[in-house]
């Protein structure tokens, strides 16, 4: 597998509704590989690669390009900036980290001072840049301006360790399996979407425009390997993650056991994917227009939401690997 590429889809800086610049490194990937493209007004890319029959019907495979991040909301007289959250933060996680924005500029994440650490909430942080004064702040940050967390990608072997693995390593799959794609038994819709994190957005106008027969949603899961975790079926090294339920969907029985037959098949090391909480692109797409029969391809990962998620190679590998079966193999 190509990880310099997943490495640098990881490296952008890309929150909810700032989309741009990943989509462009996407689709200069994509390109040799698909018959046509668009960008939509919410800034999905819609990628086609037509099926290998005039009858084919319509997949639409959903993979995230957005991530968490931060919101300039106020710039205070002695230079700190506070915020609103993009996503879903958690103020444990975001306390003492470093965050960037677009132009470079890194800030830390602090709390006012307080008498109990029990009352530490997000609002009571604000961003710290080391400006002296709010003028100074503003040479280097506006209200509005969107910040991520700053940590380089990293490998241990089989591990990657890196911010944005939700969902850049869902983009990352459909990529490499894109171009391992020689026969699709669909006209194949490869779509990265934008606004995830913020309720399921860019699925859910694309899957409107496409109008597919069938759907999947391409992203990370919560690892249920790690002290004390709760008890849910995946694990890193678990393999490809087939999911059967979260928050957002009760997947379809036909999505299910064409992808469980899939694996068999093709003796791709799978698990399944039931969580209790949380969403992917399916919760949007199944309930497009008439309804439409939709499932999950997951990566289990440890520490979702933080600036260090972390996920096996070898499952990320499976979850490639299975895509590919799934797409040349008709319903």
């Amino acid at each position: 597998m190509n990880l310099e590429l997943l490495k640098k889809l990881c490296a952008v800086n890309g929150a909810s509704g700032d989309e741009a610049t990943i989509a462009d490194i996407i689709l200069k990937e994509i390109a040799p590989f698909i018959d046509e493209h668009r960008i939509d007004a919410l800034g999905n890319l819609i990628a086609r690669k037509k099926g290998a029959s005039e009858n084919c019907k319509k997949m639409m495979l959903a993979g995230h390009m957005d991530q968490i991040g931060l919101m300039v909301t106020y710039i205070s007289e002695e230079g700190f900036l506070y915020f609103s959250t993009i996503g879903g933060n958690s103020p444990t996680i975001n306390m003492a980290q470093r965050f960037i924005f677009p132009n470079g500029t890194v800030a830390v994440a602090y709390s006012k001072r307080l008498d109990n650490p029990k009352d530490l909430a997000l609002e009571t942080m604000y961003l710290d840049i080391g400006a002296k004064c709010r003028e100074d702040a503003e040479k280097f940050v506006k209200i509005g301006d969107v910040c991520v967390f700053s940590a380089e990608p990293t490998t241990n072997g089989d591990v990657f360790v890196s911010p944005a693995l939700d969902d850049r390593v869902g983009c990352f799959i459909m990529i490499e399996a894109l171009k391992k794609l020689s026969k699709p038994a669909f006209d194949t819709y490869f779509v990265f979407t934008s606004q995830e994190e913020v309720g399921l957005r860019g699925a859910r106008t694309s899957a409107y425009s496409i109008e597919p027969d069938y759907g999947i949603a391409f992203d990370v899961t919560s690892s249920a390997d790690t002290p004390k975790a709760r008890k849910t079926p995946a694990k890193m090294h678990g393999g490809a993650a087939i999911k059967i339920k979260d928050a957002s969907v009760i997947c379809h029985p036909t999505m299910i056991n064409h992808m469980e037959k899939c694996a068999k098949e093709a003796n791709i090391k799978y698990q399944f994917d039931i969580i209790d909480m949380g969403g992917t692109d399916a919760g949007a797409i199944h309930l497009t227009k008439g309804g439409v029969p939709s499932g999950g391809i997951s990566v289990s990962t440890r520490y979702i939401h933080t600036p260090n998620e972390m996920c096996a190679v070898s499952d990320v590998e499976d979850c490639i690997n299975l895509t590919v079966k799934v797409l040349e193999t008709a319903i």
